[in-house]
């Protein structure tokens, strides 16, 4: 039984923006015995495209799903698990929570301090240029959310801050191939999740700086930087109506730059340690990140200069009707590779679960795969303890 809280695809239909496209060419939009077969195969789905997609394989799939079904609560018994919804109750063995690491905008206590003069969305909230208010916008966070609003704001006519923190700089394409290809190809999408040496670090990683549009382009800072978008640093406080930004935007970038570099250098020895190099274009790499010589380290927000603030500053899943003690202080799951800490209990769909693919469309089915293996053992295990149990305890009847 599969419960949605709306419809089939329902984050897609309700917590998007208007013109937001997959990052992932369409090519890794697969699921199990179900992938894209259009024909733009290096294309990138709109919202539409993947409501459909997804709505079509549940019907492929003829998945088991009652829609409109909210869950209050989940609670552990002897024999598995009580589920409590809007629509009824459950008693089932073993359950998978699918729900996801981004049902709650994850904005910064220091919100309550912008004064209420400016108006404040998350990326959950926002929909297009349209539904804020004439002026200036500062826009908090700089992954792959972050740069496509700046972009998409800045053309609608607005003036656009873009306030910087840690950030991963990415091509669209290198050496003729998307950069997607390059992370399937070497293996690197792959990693599994216990041959990562920092996993909590690689499960926090920002997005990238990528954007899927058709012309393929890339979407860093020295194109917003070029197109008139103000760079500047991560959003340290507001104090007394003004935005402090901090100083270290350069080590920031720098950072981002080396990383990018060593990534490329990575591609390179794949394809030439799998004679791979006649296949592509030629190693090159990128100019490095752009930054005036200096940028401003406040903003009044008093003045008028910024009229909405949008926070693109990630997401925290939502864990507060799961009534199992499976969740740490700071609201994250306690798991192995998707096998959470109470028994029957099932987690996918989470940053790098089992692979460095997870939360990608692409990368459920091998993590699906290897759960429902793990799965499978736990309910014939289960099953075998309860067999033997009451075997003996008709053999002691029976002596008696």
């Amino acid at each position: 039984m599969v419960l949605e809280r709306g419809e089939v695809a329902n984050s897609w239909r309700r917590e998007r923006w208007d013109s937001l496209r997959l990052l992932t060419p369409n090519w890794q939009s697969r699921l199990p015995g179900y992938r894209y077969e259009g024909a733009d195969p290096d294309g990138f789905m709109t919202m539409t495209d993947v409501i459909a997609f997804v709505s079509r394989f549940a019907v492929v799939a003829a998945a088991p799903v009652r829609t409109h079904t909210t869950v209050t609560s989940v609670r552990q018994t002897g024999e598995g698990y009580d589920v409590t919804t809007d629509k009824g109750d459950l008693r089932c063995r073993t359950v998978v929570l699918a729900s996801g690491a981004c049902n709650l905008a994850n904005v910064p206590s220091l919100r309550q301090d912008v004064p209420t003069s400016v108006e404040c969305l998350s990326a959950l909230d926002y929909r297009n240029p349209g539904q804020l208010p004439e002026g200036g916008v500062l826009i908090v966070g700089a992954s792959a959310t972050g740069v496509q609003l700046a972009d998409e704001i800045h053309r609608s006519g607005r003036e656009v801050t873009l306030s910087v923190g840690e950030h991963v700089r990415l091509p669209r394409t290198y050496r003729d191939r998307d950069v997607l290809w390059w992370m399937d190809a070497s293996g690197i999408w792959n990693q599994r999740y216990d041959e990562i040496d920092d996993l909590t670090r690689a499960r926090r990683l920002p997005s990238p700086q990528l954007v899927g549009t058709p012309e393929r382009t890339a979407l860093d800072l020295n194109a917003l930087t070029a197109a008139g978008v103000e760079i500047v640093g991560r959003l340290a406080a507001v104090r007394d109506g003004r935005a402090l930004f901090s100083g270290g935007l350069r080590n920031q970038v720098a950072l981002a730059d080396l990383k990018m570099a060593r990534l490329l250098d990575t591609f390179d020895d794949w394809a030439r340690r799998h004679t791979r190099d006649a296949d592509v274009g030629p190693p090159g790499r990128f100019e490095p990140t752009r930054l005036p010589a200096s940028s401003r380290l406040d903003l009044d927000l008093r003045s008028g200069e910024i009229r909405s603030i949008i926070w693109a500053t990630g997401f925290r899943p939502d864990y507060s009707w799961l009534d199992v003690p499976v969740v740490d202080r700071k609201g994250q799951l306690r798991h192995d590779g998707g096998v959470v800490d109470a028994p029957g209990l099932y987690a996918i769909g989470l940053p790098v679960l089992r692979r460095r693919k997870s939360t990608f469309i692409h990368g459920a089915e091998d993590d699906a795969r290897d759960l429902i293996d793990h799965l499978a053992c736990y309910l014939a295990n289960t099953s075998a303890r309860r067999s033997a149990a009451t075997s003996g305890y008709a053999s002691e009847r029976q002596s008696s």
